[in-house]
């Protein structure tokens, strides 16, 4: 409850969205995964609990074992994951992953990663994805990033989840002659950045998810295909302490 009060300030206050299962009166952004998933949760202690106050930042797992016994993918519905299911490869959904207002820009991210590490190797997951968003969604305004994620970091064909026709916008807006690397990169999503400095690649189209007021992209990370500096923070975790 105190993550779905957390998304609930994030998602609701923060960026306008809604959902059918979001509980306006008790401050709560919920759906039907939420009993399915598992939820990383960063707690600061010194908050209180009593309040629902506590919980900092958080992500949302879904490994596919338990994804196939649901059902489905929370991206389904906004993308075409044929690729990934055909590869056979053990995934990992991420989603919902927000940080209160108050631990931005600090250690909050890092910490939330360490324990994703941790999971990832637990559950021995080899494609993790998600989407990441970009608040609103004026396109023409978002043009110079999502070109920028469109040519320089599509995921491979064999990989390569498409948008749904139902919310589809196309990335490849801009030449990439055209494109200015600083104004790209200023109108990105610091979450998605991250990813990117980290192998992060894109999926085949954008989409307008308007009930949450953002425009969506489809991230995913390949372990076998990371930069050799986080595969090897990666495989360091796997030493004894």
């Amino acid at each position: 409850m105190a993550a779905q009060r957390l998304r609930y300030r994030v998602f609701v206050e923060e960026l306008g969205g809604t959902g059918p299962m979001v509980d306006h009166d008790a401050r709560l952004e919920r759906d039907e995964f939420d009993p399915v998933v598992d939820h990383l949760c960063l707690i600061d202690t010194r908050r209180s609990e009593r309040d629902l106050d506590h919980v900092v930042g958080v992500y949302r797992l879904l490994p596919s074992d338990r994804a196939e016994a649901f059902g489905r993918f929370y991206c389904d519905t906004e993308y075409d994951l044929a690729p990934l299911r055909a590869s056979g490869r053990p995934l990992l959904e991420l989603g919902r992953s927000c940080v209160h207002a108050d631990y931005r820009g600090g250690s909050a991210m890092f910490l939330m990663w360490n324990a994703l590490s941790d999971y990832v190797l637990e559950k021995k997951s080899e494609i993790l994805f998600g989407v990441a968003s970009f608040h609103g969604t004026d396109v023409p305004m978002l043009a110079p990033s999502l070109s920028w994620l469109h040519h320089n970091h599509l995921a491979p064909p064999e990989l390569r989840a498409r948008a749904q026709p139902d919310g589809f916008v196309e990335m490849n807006l801009i030449a990439p002659d055209r494109l200015d690397r600083r104004e790209a990169m200023v109108g990105m999503p610091a979450l998605i950045k991250a990813y990117l400095r980290v192998g992060g690649l894109v999926g085949e189209g954008a989409y307008l998810d308007r009930a949450f007021n953002t425009t969506d992209v489809f991230l995913m990370m390949d372990t076998s295909l990371m930069s050799a500096r986080h595969k090897q923070f990666y495989e360091s975790r796997r030493q004894p302490s």
